[in-house]
């Protein structure tokens, strides 16, 4: 089964039918995600728009691994 990917812009208003008041077991089905998906997603991407999730993600991609230490 392929794993589906959503970008942050779907992510985000996902949220938003969250934030108008739909359940959330009634969005899990509605997009095949897990509950637990949808709870993840509101403490990441919680309260941002399409624009600042962007630029979270362009951040997060410039900031170096943490070095492993031995």
């Amino acid at each position: 089964m392929k794993r589906k990917r959503y970008t942050e812009e779907q992510i985000i208003s996902i949220l938003k039918e969250h934030e108008a008041g739909a359940s959330v077991p009634e969005l899990s089905r509605r997009h095949g995600v897990a509950e637990n998906t949808i709870y993840r997603w509101k403490s990441k991407y919680g309260g941002m728009e399409g624009s600042e999730a962007k630029r979270v993600a362009g951040v997060a991609g410039l900031l170096p691994e943490p070095a492993l230490v031995r």
